[in-house]
């Protein structure tokens, strides 16, 4: 966007005065050049509006996005409520679990290895 006038240009602009005053050509270049400056604001402000309207939609759209992933995240994580001590005290009885019956299986096994037959008399 060109700007060809400041405000200041256009409060400082001083007319030649003729026969029967202002030079009439003078007066009409002057105001061409600030209609073309206006028409030039009004395209940029109406391109302004316009992306500035296309740019909320978008924050909208995205938050609603991010709504719906904020509510299917919190769906796929067990409760608010659940700490890590929690998860660490799951996690303890899950290894007693599986380690538990290992052991049983070993104590089975040795056992079995440590049985002593004696003989029968009689």
């Amino acid at each position: 966007m060109a700007r060809h006038l400041s405000t200041k240009d256009i409060l400082n602009k001083q007319f030649k005065r003729s026969f029967r005053g202002f030079d009439i050509e003078e007066v009409d270049a002057f105001l061409d050049l600030i209609i073309r400056d206006y028409d030039t604001f009004q395209k940029e402000i109406s391109f302004l509006q316009s992306e500035n309207e296309r740019l909320v939609n978008k924050v909208d759209e995205l938050s609603k996005q991010a709504t719906v992933t904020k509510g299917t995240r919190s769906a796929s994580i067990p409760s608010a409520g659940v700490t890590n001590f929690d998860i660490l005290k799951r996690l303890a009885n899950l290894e007693k679990h599986v380690f538990d019956e290992k052991l049983e299986d070993d104590n089975e096994d040795d056992l079995d290895k440590t049985r002593v037959i004696t003989p029968i008399k009689d």
